[in-house]
């Protein structure tokens, strides 16, 4: 049993890692992804459900569904997160740190703007090659592709942006500027302000940013 568990090692930190990218998925989607029997995901399923490092859930469904239950999507726990995270966080808290006593907290400051500038430099490119999507959902493109697991739920008052990972959110729990940086970037690429609601550096599931929709002037003009 031992040496089939050492063998199987690789196939489940594959479902890990295609969890981690491409955000909470079925059973099926899995198999479909990593061109595996449906009976080896679940049998790998079952052993990442015990240990912790995922966790069911039921899945969200925007149009109507046949007969049957609906299928279950695994999603990361924190502890599933950690085995990603933890193992470059110390030292990035350290070279953080390090910045911070030499440099000062503009110093970190300025670190955290040009971690974020990804978002600006990425925009542009990622909307005209996209245009069906929504400057909401152009973000998330770009957040996935970084590995955040973003996606997009529309609200009463706009949108709004959930990234159900964070690959910084450990160093952004001493480090709040990182969060801050990117939330100033969100906002300048929209052109309008948006507001951080919850992330999980601080301890919250997901973290996201509500989106307002735009505004507009008794002439039309947006505001």
């Amino acid at each position: 049993m031992e040496i089939e568990e050492l063998h199987d090692e690789p196939t489940r930190e594959r479902v890990v890692r295609s969890i981690l990218v491409n955000g909470a998925s079925t059973a099926a989607a899995l198999a479909e992804r990593l061109e595996l029997t449906s009976a080896a995901v679940r049998r790998h399923l079952d052993l990442l459900l015990d240990e912790g490092t995922i966790e069911a859930r039921d899945q969200r469904l925007f149009k109507a569904r046949g007969r049957g239950r609906p299928a279950k999507v695994f999603a990361l726990t924190e502890t599933g997160r950690d085995r990603f995270d933890q193992q470059y966080d110390d030292l990035a808290v350290q070279a953080l740190r390090f910045v911070a006593e030499t440099g000062g907290e503009e110093a970190v400051r300025a670190f955290a703007v040009r971690r974020a500038s990804f978002i600006e430099q990425r925009f542009a490119g990622v909307a005209a090659e996209n245009p069906q999507l929504s400057p909401a959902q152009t973000l998330a493109r770009i957040f996935t592709d970084e590995g955040y697991a973003a996606a997009v739920r529309t609200l009463p008052v706009g949108e709004e942006l959930c990234q159900q990972h964070c690959p910084v959110s450990h160093v952004a729990h001493e480090f709040p500027q990182l969060c801050e940086a990117e939330t100033e970037a969100i906002g300048r690429v929209l052109g309008r302000h948006v507001q951080r609601l919850a992330t999980i550096a601080h301890g919250d599931g997901v973290c996201t940013t509500c989106i307002p929709s735009m505004t507009r002037n008794q002439d039309g003009a947006s505001a």
